[in-house]
């Protein structure tokens, strides 16, 4: 019977290759582009959920359509973080095996340039990249980009969304005008679309699916919670699916670490995915989940773009992503290949109308359940241990040289006895645990609800106060930025910090009164972009008060910017300044020097920003220009 692949026109090599990686039939994404790639003649848009095998669906026909006689590189292909490089790279290599001089290259931040360097002095075909790396290598000219006839755009709307779009357009001028564009995203927010009308000529456009929508094999839950209840939520989620190997979402770096370890604290086999990491940390903790040797990854988005891992069984939004589109990018780690997956979100009641805008974009309704009781999951533990042991594999070689001794131990004990101790071993810790455990489902619009910021929110004003800093949004400070800045400065845990209300030039913040004084007495001294910090005590709720630290200034703008470059002033945008460095854990990029002026807007008219505390992180790449996912 002739392979379905040989069929779309790939040849035997590459088949054969395919075939050992255990894929017999091509997914839709791939039986309906493929054919029309290798004619190698059209640009092309292909709109698909991640998890349907997009990069085979580029890379078979890259491979078709490359002289891989000739060492110089003949396909590019971007894509917005160092695992989605990766992956791509394994992927192709594997589909490449049995092809005589096919070489590929992963180029991406956080590893050593040289050896990057050397691999493409030896001689390459295809190039897999993440922008910000990509444009160090081409500023030390290192590459050579004249004989390229492919580019692909790989996630191409997650790009955008990290704010890509001008390294994408530098490294698009090096390379040739008649060069055919491949376009692959899961949504298509207006930003794609223009980038189509700007780099591709009438190109063909592939649709698998509604444009936005959800992947179909994954089933979508709330929980409706009390903010102060999300991590009981979490656990108690985690405790009624035994089986469960699953992807946990949060907003910024900071709860991402913070809910890792209290997970781990309290026995679960955790582990946190973040920018902060290093590249070998970040290795480590995907091969252990990769092996499933952790049961729950706790990731940012940006961390979590590339996690190609198969059986995920569920996503779990603990905070609500701020880009709605990113919902399709989170829940699609789940349900991938053709299997099936739960995408659960955990909420407080003033994020249900967010439910509704996500039901509109990926054209699935949600389903309200209610958080099961601790009997529920005294139950569901019970059975699913008395099943473990009914199934388990004996070892009768091993085990029977045991068997006398064990049998002596248990003479006195009738069958029942020996059950029902088996079976306690486990049950006892679940029910001494949940013992009188409370309903954690919200039964109204009040009840304690903390607001907008979610995992900590918004908190009374009983026993905290309210604080005036002269830092906002202008200088591309998220909730989570301030969050962390706030921290790290003041030394105090984000535990300790209640509601933070983020303005323009300036902002609002609530602090438990124990640690005012120690906050104020921390903060003497600090300084950003070349400007003292002011922390006031604020009078009646506005940004009068007491004055405690920091530098001069004037008004609520805390005093003159002197941010480096020439003019810009408070301009939207990406603001390049001297030498400034703002690094800290809730997700604010790096700033480098470079360009002065205004700053940047994409082709959406938005300025450049990190959404969401953790949607940025620094810039991949070498010396200069940095941005680590």
């Amino acid at each position: 019977m002739t392979n379905p692949f040989s069929i779309l026109g790939i040849s035997d090599d590459v088949v054969n290759a395919v075939k050992d990686l255990g894929f017999e039939t091509p997914t839709p994404i791939q039986e309906q582009s493929i054919p029309v790639l290798l004619e190698g003649n059209n640009d092309f848009v292909g709109l698909a959920q991640t998890g349907t095998g997009k990069t085979a669906a580029f890379g078979l026909p890259l491979l078709e359509l490359i002289d891989f006689k000739s060492n110089k590189p003949q396909a590019l292909i971007l894509c917005p973080t160092r695992e989605l490089c990766l992956q791509i790279t394994s992927d192709i290599k594997n589909f490449s095996k049995n092809i005589s001089g096919a070489n590929v290259v992963a180029v991406y931040g956080g590893a050593n340039i040289m050896q990057q360097l050397r691999e493409i002095r030896i001689g390459v075909q295809i190039v897999v990249a993440t922008p910000g790396r990509m444009l160090d290598i081409i500023g030390r000219k290192a590459i050579d980009f004249t004989n390229v006839k492919f580019v692909v755009l790989d996630e191409a709307d997650e790009m955008l969304n990290m704010g890509f779009q001008e390294d994408i357009n530098d490294i698009l001028s090096t390379t040739p005008d008649d060069k055919k564009t491949w376009l692959f995203s899961a949504t298509m927010p207006p930003e794609v679309r223009r980038i189509a009308k700007n780099y591709m000529d009438n190109p063909v456009e592939l649709t698998m699916g509604t444009k936005n929508a959800g992947n179909v094999n994954i089933e979508h839950e709330y929980y409706t919670v009390r903010a102060r209840d999300k991590y009981a939520a979490l656990k108690r989620i985690v405790d009624f699916n035994p089986e469960i190997f699953a992807v946990v979402f949060c907003k910024t770096k900071l709860d991402t670490q913070d809910v890792a370890e209290h997970l781990i604290k309290d026995g679960y086999n955790a582990d946190a995915l973040h920018g902060d990491l290093s590249q070998q940390q970040r290795d480590k903790v995907m091969q252990r989940f990769r092996d499933r040797n952790m049961q729950l990854l706790i990731a940012t988005d940006v961390a979590a773009r590339g996690i190609d891992v198969n059986n995920v069984t569920h996503v779990i939004n603990y905070s609500l992503p701020d880009e709605i589109e990113s919902y399709t990018h989170r829940s699609g780690r789940t349900g991938r290949a053709g299997k099936t997956g739960i995408s659960i979100c955990i909420v407080n009641s003033k994020e249900i109308g967010k439910i509704r805008q996500i039901e509109r974009i990926i054209g699935k309704k949600f389903t309200k359940a209610d958080l099961p009781t601790g009997f529920d999951v005294c139950e569901k533990q019970l059975f699913a241990l008395v099943h473990k042991v009914h199934n388990v594999e004996v070892n009768e070689a091993q085990i029977e040289q045991y068997m006398p001794r064990i049998m002596d131990e248990f003479a006195e004990l009738s069958k029942d006895e020996v059950i029902k101790r088996f079976a306690s071993l486990e049950f006892n810790r679940f029910l001494e645990y949940y013992k009188n455990a409370p309903d954690l489902n919200a039964t109204d619009d009040k009840g304690g609800e903390r607001g907008e910021r979610g995992e900590r929110g918004q908190r009374s004003n009983e026993g905290y106060t309210r604080l005036f800093i002269n830092l906002g949004s202008v200088d591309d400070f998220t909730r989570g930025d301030l969050l962390s800045f706030v921290c790290n400065n003041g030394k105090i845990s984000g535990k300790n910090i209640g509601k933070i209300d983020l303005k323009g030039v300036y902002s609002f913040f609530e602090v438990e009164n124990a640690t005012v004084d120690s906050l104020f007495n921390n903060f003497k001294g600090v300084e950003f972009n070349n400007r003292g910090v002011r922390i006031e005590k604020t009078a009646d709720g506005d940004g009068g008060g007491e004055r405690r630290s920091g530098g001069g200034g004037r008004g609520f703008g805390g005093g003159e910017r002197r941010s480096g470059g020439g003019g810009g002033g408070y301009s939207g945008g990406r603001r390049e300044g001297g030498s400034s460095d703002r690094r800290s854990s809730g997700g604010s990029g790096r700033r480098e020097g470079g360009n002065s002026g205004g700053g940047f807007r994409d082709f959406s008219g938005r300025s450049r920003e990190e959404r969401g505390g953790s949607s940025a992180g620094k810039r991949e790449g070498g010396s200069d220009r940095k941005r680590r996912s």
